[in-house]
């Protein structure tokens, strides 16, 4: 290399440093959620009722997202169908890099495992086991060790603040307590996206601020993608992007 050329490339280093490429902000980065022309039709008896209408949503992966809307205007159908535990009727839907509009149950059930955490209102712990056992019970579908599923419920519990709990069983906690155990489920298998279905409407209002501050910090601190459904508009405010759905559209 010549003295020029090297000279030339310090320069340029130099003016990097100084002028580093710009950050690459939350609506710029790639879609985890890509959904396009999305129908969703029931049938009740024979009578068709259209649930969802030519719904197109792209969510930014690592975004903290809330979803609000009158009951009946397709929210959980909506949830239902970012989780694959639903199909839609027509359009297409890619989720953290996989085409689910035509998957099998079974590719659906293992695709779950890998890259989803559910957080429902009802917190659906099994009431003959202990905080860490309720924690552990996805890592058994799990090729993992039961020391290793053990350590990483252990860890999971601490995420959340719930280190001198694991052993309690859920009739001794609070409702709040449950709620974070419940995410600490979420979180073990390390999900891309945690889809939460009113994770406050069974809690008090300085219990429902905690649970929300727990969410805050698993967006900002562990990056991870939260679409949350719920109708309380202080939850609604603590997302950084804030969706309306009615009559099966989003406004």
């Amino acid at each position: 290399m010549s003295d020029t050329q090297a000279e030339s490339k310090a320069a340029d280093e130099a003016g990097a440093a100084k002028n580093p490429p710009p950050y690459r902000t939350q609506a710029e980065s790639p879609a985890i959620v890509s959904m396009t022309g999305i129908g969703k039709t029931f049938f009740r008896g024979k009578e068709p009722v259209k649930v969802l209408d030519g719904l197109d949503l792209d969510v930014p992966e690592g975004s903290f997202e809330a979803l609000m809307g009158p009951s009946g205007s397709g929210k959980s159908t909506l949830l239902n169908l970012i989780a694959g535990l639903d199909r839609p009727t027509r359009g297409k839907i890619t989720v953290a890099g996989t085409d689910l509009t035509n998957a099998s149950d079974r590719t659906l059930a293992k695709w779950r495992s890998q890259n989803i955490g559910f957080i429902f209102q009802a917190y659906n712990l099994m009431p003959v086991l202990t905080a860490l056992q309720n924690v552990e019970l996805p890592l058994l579908l799990t090729s993992l060790g039961s020391a290793e599923r053990k350590k990483r419920a252990q860890t999971a519990l601490r995420v959340v603040g719930l280190e001198d709990r694991m052993s309690h069983y859920p009739r001794q906690l609070s409702g709040g307590q449950e709620q974070r155990v419940a995410i600490a489920r979420a979180i073990v298998n390390d999900p891309k996206i945690i889809v939460a279905d009113e994770p406050t409407g069974d809690l008090d209002r300085q219990s429902a601020d905690d649970i929300l501050t727990l969410l805050e910090k698993l967006n900002k601190e562990l990056k991870k993608t939260i679409f949350m459904v719920t109708h309380d508009p202080a939850a609604s405010e603590r997302a950084t992007v804030q969706r309306r759905l009615d009559k099966g559209r989003l406004k």
